[in-house]
């Protein structure tokens, strides 16, 4: 009876284990500028399960893009991992060589950026870029006709119409809208298993915001991909995902299902941000959080947003707070999640 019970826990841990395909593990990252050290990262963790739609949420300069260019190993050369690891598949991303490096790439984890002006180059054509993607994802000796069929069928994939014509086209005659689904419909294309949404739609207005953030949802639904979306746009997070961490100055404060954090803040952090939403029954005025993100050359002792935080005592100022499971699912990193209101 007990090696039964063994074995069916052993069975249910190596499902769970399959289950996952990103997981990031305490990781701190920081850079060397002008004489002195930013500690940007300090004890990042969060998972990604197959399948599973990811949100990161915070104010500009909270570390959410260095943590995208941290999974893909691609942090700045005055950038350096001070420890942690990035496991993509159970392989540690730091560990590897840079052949395993670039076929993770290739068909693991692909990124979105946020500004498709600067990720397409204007004096190439759409075709001569789109292709060069392709030949790097399927291998300099697969034929060009092969990856133009490949190509058009990703411009389609993404509802742009006219495929034949947008490859022909080179990145100024389009809009912005369209370059930002070309740069999906190369993402995508090469077969990758994780997206890495950075503010897909900053750069676009609200109504080819709401396209572009529909369109990633569905293609994630139909080709089973999961995605990390990273935004400072509550409203975006919440429709988008099914999981958030919460991420203020380079820490993961809040995370959980989306619905469970966004129903029952615990953070002091979390909750100035909702308080900064607008009402729509017009009720009052929405309030900002006062003070800044801190200078990550001589960031707080303790918690980070200690400074700013109304419930902070002498050990937020002075200690780390340990990252604790309040509900099931549902982590906070707070000495006093149970007073905040």
């Amino acid at each position: 009876m007990d090696n039964t019970i063994d074995i069916s826990l052993a069975n249910q841990q190596t499902a769970a284990n399959d289950a996952v395909l990103l997981e990031v593990k305490d990781l701190s990252a920081s850079f060397d500028v002008y004489g002195s050290t930013s500690h940007v990262l300090d004890g990042i963790s969060f998972t990604v399960e197959k399948g599973q739609r990811v949100g990161l949420v915070g104010e500009s300069g909270c570390g959410k893009t260095t943590t995208l260019k941290a999974i893909l190993n691609v942090l700045a050369k005055n950038g350096r991992v001070d420890h942690g690891a990035v496991l993509f598949e159970g392989r540690d991303v730091f560990q590897m060589d840079s052949n395993e490096l670039a076929e993770m790439r290739r068909h693991g984890a692909g990124m979105i950026f946020q500004d498709p002006s600067s990720a397409l180059n204007p004096v190439f054509s759409v075709e001569t870029q789109f292709l060069t993607a392709l030949k790097y994802a399927y291998g300099v000796g697969t034929p060009k006709q092969e990856l133009r069929d490949i190509a058009i069928e990703a411009l389609n994939n993404v509802m742009l119409p006219d495929p034949e014509r947008i490859l022909k086209s080179f990145p100024f005659q389009l809009s912005g809208g369209m370059k930002q689904r070309v740069c999906i419909a190369i993402t995508i294309a090469a077969g990758r298993q994780l997206l890495l949404a950075d503010e897909p739609g900053t750069s676009l207005d609200v109504t080819i915001q709401d396209q572009i953030l529909r369109l990633i949802n569905k293609l994630v639904e139909e080709k089973d991909l999961s995605v990390i979306m990273v935004s400072h746009s509550l409203g975006v997070i919440r429709e988008s995902t099914s999981h958030v961490n919460i991420m203020y100055a380079g820490t993961v404060v809040e995370s959980g299902l989306t619905t469970d954090v966004f129903q029952n803040p615990r953070h002091p952090y979390t909750v100035a941000l909702m308080a900064c939403l607008p009402k729509l029954t017009g009720a009052g005025i929405a309030k900002g959080i006062p003070g800044r993100v801190p200078d990550y050359s001589k960031p707080p002792k303790g918690c980070r947003f200690a400074p700013r935080c109304p419930y902070a005592k002498e050990i937020c100022h002075n200690e780390k707070p340990a990252r604790t499971e309040i509900s099931p699912g549902h982590w906070v990193s707070c000495y006093f999640a149970n007073e905040v209101i």
